[in-house]
This record gives C-alpha cells, sequence and structure tokens, in this order.
C-alpha cells in the first residue's frame, strides 16, 4: 500500500450482524459476477466491467479491542483511513469515548458514527470531540449505497489529505533547507566580514608598527651622530683635565715658595672657589657622563636591533634571545616598578624569521604580562628551549589571571579588557597573525589570581616565502 492509497476500513460493533451486513456490502464475493460480466461480453461483445474498488474491513466488536487494532496497524505502518463505530456498546466504552481514545492514537482517521438511538444529539457529540472536519453520522437501519458512497468519499478524503501532507512536508522540507542555506550563506558572509575586519586590523596595526619602526631607526640613525661626538669630546675633555691637573699641580708647587702675601691669597683664592673639591668631582662627572652616554649607545643599537627596518620583510636568521634582550632593554621603563624579570634560558640556535615582527610579538606578551600586575610587585618570568625542529618562547606572570569566558576571546582583533583609550585590542591578534605567518603557534593558560603564561612556538627553519 503505497502512502496515498489506502482502502483499510475498521469496523467497531458489538453485534456481530452488523458486520455480516458490512462484509456483504463493502468485500462482496466477486466469483459468480465475474462469470455472469464473461458471458455477457461474449454475448453482447461489450466490454467486462471494470471490478469496483476493493475495500479491506477489519472487525472489533468493542471500543478497546477496536484500540488495540488500531495500534497495532500504525505500528505496522498499515493505518486505517476510516473507522465506522457503533454509538451503543454497552459492554465497554461508548463510541464517544472510544473515538476519543482512537484520535488520541491517530488524528486522521476519517470515522462514522453508526447509532440508531440518540444518546447525544449531533451537537452534543460534535462539542464534545471537536472534531467536525473528521465526523458523520449513518443513522440505523443503513442503506448498502448510503455506506458505500460513504467509504468512497471519506476514503478519498484521506487520500486526498495525505497528499496534500506529504506536499506540505515536502514544501517545508524545502523552506528548511533554503532556510538552512541562507543561514550557511549568513554564517559564511559574516565570518568572511570578521575575517576582513580582522586582517585590515592586522594591517593598519601592522602599518602603525611599520611606521614607528621607520621612525625609530630614523631616531637612532640621527642620535648616533651626536653620541659619537659628545664621546669623543668627553674623551679629549678627560685628556684636557688631566694636564690641567698637572698644571695645577705645579702651581702648588711654584706657591710654596712665593712671599707669604701672594702665597695667602693664592690659598685663599684655592678655599673660595673649592679646588680640592672640583679636582675629586671633575674625574667623576666626567666618568659618569661617558658611562651615560655608553648606555645611550647601547639603547639606540638595541633599538635598531628591534626595528630592523632596512630588512623588514626578509627572512633572515636570527639569535632569539639576543631578540629578547634587545626588546627587555626597549620596555625596561614599563617594567621597572611593576616586576622583576626572571629568565630561565636554555640553548637555542638561530632561527629563520623576520626578527623585527618576532621582536613585536615578545614586547606585546611582556608589556601585556607587566600591566597584568596588581599593587604589589610581580614576576615575569621569560623561558625557551627546544623541541625537535622547534624553538620555544614563553612569557610568565604572577599577575590576576585571565577569566576562562575572556580567555577564549583574547585573541579576536578589538577585544580588549583594558579600559577606553588605554588598549586597542590588536596587540595579540597581531601576535598571533604572525606568529601563524611564521607557521608557529601561540597558546595561553591562565588561572584567576595565580597568573598568565604565553607560549610561542616557531619552526626553526621556514618552508615557505613571507606573505
Amino acid at each position: 500500500m503505497s502512502e496515498q492509497s489506502n482502502r483499510r476500513i475498521l469496523l467497531i460493533d458489538d453485534t456481530p450482524s452488523i458486520h455480516d451486513d458490512f462484509r456483504k456490502i463493502l468485500t462482496p464475493a466477486r466469483a459468480g459476477s465475474a462469470q455472469l460480466d464473461e458471458m455477457e461480453a461474449a454475448l453482447f461483445g461489450s466490454e467486462i466491467k471494470a471490478d469496483r474498488p476493493v475495500f479491506e474491513l477489519d472487525s472489533a466488536y468493542g471500543g478497546q479491542e477496536g484500540l488495540g487494532k488500531l495500534v497495532q496497524a500504525l505500528r505496522d505502518s498499515r493505518p486505517y483511513a476510516v473507522a465506522f463505530v457503533d454509538m451503543r456498546m454497552p459492554d465497554g466504552w461508548d463510541g464517544a469515548k472510544t473515538i476519543e481514545h482512537l484520535w488520541q492514537e491517530d488524528p486522521k482517521l476519517q470515522v462514522v458514527v453508526c447509532t440508531a438511538y440518540s444518546d447525544y444529539s449531533w451537537d452534543e457529540l460534535l462539542d464534545r470531540l471537536q472534531a467536525h472536519d473528521r465526523l458523520l453520522i449513518l443513522k440505523k437501519p443503513f442503506d448498502n449505497i448510503e455506506v458505500q458512497q460513504m467509504a468512497n468519499t471519506l476514503l478519498t478524503k484521506w487520500e486526498m489529505t495525505e497528499r496534500a501532507s506529504i506536499q506540505m512536508h515536502h514544501l517545508e522540507q524545502l523552506v528548511d533547507e533554503g532556510t538552512a542555506q541562507f543561514r550557511q550563506a549568513s554564517e559564511a558572509l559574516q565570518r568572511e566580514i570578521d575575517e576582513r575586519r580582522q586582517l585590515e586590523g592586522q594591517l593598519v596595526q601592522s602599518e602603525k608598527l611599520a611606521s614607528l619602526g621607520q621612525l625609530a631607526a630614523g631616531v637612532a640613525h640621527e642620535i648616533n651622530n651626536p653620541i659619537g661626538f659628545i664621546s669623543s669630546n668627553l674623551g679629549t675633555l678627560d685628556g684636557y683635565i688631566k694636564q690641567l691637573l698637572e698644571m695645577l699641580d705645579a702651581y702648588a708647587a711654584a706657591s710654596r715658595s712665593l712671599e707669604t702675601g701672594a702665597a695667602a691669597q693664592l690659598e685663599q683664592l684655592r678655599a673660595r672657589l673649592e679646588l680640592d673639591f672640583l679636582l675629586e668631582d671633575i674625574p667623576l662627572l666626567i666618568g659618569e657622563s661617558k658611562e651615560g652616554i655608553g648606555r645611550v649607545g647601547r639603547i639606540v643599537k638595541d633599538l635598531k636591533d628591534f626595528s630592523r627596518v632596512d630588512t623588514n620583510q626578509e627572512w633572515q636568521w636570527a639569535n632569539l634571545q639576543l631578540g629578547i634582550e634587545s626588546t627587555l632593554n626597549i620596555v625596561a621603563n614599563e617594567l621597572k616598578y611593576k616586576a622583576d624579570v626572571v629568565k630561565e634560558y636554555q640553548p637555542l640556535p638561530d632561527i629563520e624569521c623576520l626578527p623585527s615582527q618576532i621582536n613585536q610579538v615578545i614586547m606585546n606578551l611582556i608589556v601585556n604580562a607587566a600591566q597584568a600586575m596588581g599593587p604589589e610587585r610581580g614576576t615575569i618570568t621569560l623561558r625557551t628551549g627546544q623541541r625537535a625542529d622547534t624553538a620555544w618562547v614563553e612569557v610568565a606572570d604572577t599577575g590576576s589571571g585571565i577569566a576562562p569566558d575572556t580567555l577564549q576571546k583574547i585573541f579576536d582583533p578589538f577585544f580588549t579588557t583594558k579600559p577606553v583609550g588605554q588598549g586597542t585590542g590588536l596587540g595579540l591578534s597581531l601576535s598571533y597573525g604572525i606568529v601563524k605567518k611564521h607557521g608557529g603557534e601561540i597558546s595561553v593558560r591562565s588561572e584567576l589570581g595565580a597568573g598568565t603564561t604565553f607560549r610561542v612556538e616557531l619552526p626553526l627553519r621556514q618552508n615557505r616565502p613571507a606573505a
């Protein structure tokens, strides 16, 4: 039986003779009739009459039994299309209660109430069952043609309803598929928008960093010149001071042979000018100045090493730990009041990378670690190591830690937990992009109140050119 062709009828009546009558009306013996049709066609040359539609009739003699047959039919995927139900059945459920139970199991069932009594008015029955479109009444005694017409009409109605239901289900599936496709397209578009926004943010930040690196390199170059001649002048001045000291010693020796009055005047002048203090302090000042110029020179060198603008987009072999040290010198002012730096380095080979970009990643992580510190001075631990063909760097802090729900978003562009105006939300996003461009991985683990550790893993050798 197809889903849209159903000739199954259930008769529920406690009178056996009613079942016999229904069988005669709906499932008559066709053998003799078929022979007569063949004889008629042979004698008069007419076509053999087509068989009337065959009904499949099942019988039940009480409401409970009828419900059991209907449930079993549904389990077997052979539902009934129509049920003829007697209204008065004294030994069990009456017709109204039986119909209620039948429709609880199969709401699509078409029902004909068979009755010779008026236990319920038609309005009462309709109000109780609330199914005006699935309920007809057949008065006893019934006419054979009336039973056949009801059976044919209700079976056709069931089939049409089933066909409409299937088409509606198909339409709903199409709508669901269209909605799903639209949702997927919308999600894909949103992902593309997010990725484009992320790339644009990284590009903006990269351009800013490139400009900053060029500025830093230019400043370092310009500072180098005055540092050079100041350092040279201090060296020369140191030599001149030594010669003057020799001359002063000679004057001091000669003053002892002068007259008493002149010698006294020189001694008074020596005391007023605090010459003894000057002779002690001038070499110290020159020494400190030379040391300061040396420190400025080292900072300039670190700044140039940090920026590497002249070879910004060229892969080169670089010492990772030297890059870390240069970065520490650049951010020293950010660290000195907030955290102590502990270094746990292991020997590393040079790695193939874009040094200025890797330095930028390390600087972002160190600055973030410093800013994560609370009111108490904390500790930032820098670790390096090697595993197979990968070098790794860890930046661990004893700061406030990151909440689990925030931890999932920290690499998203424009996401920041800092107050408005104090963070762009692009530092970690840019760092993530740089590490990925190097074919590496960046990960984070954190515990609220205990601190955070970022780990960067980089391949020793690159297998592709810079993007």
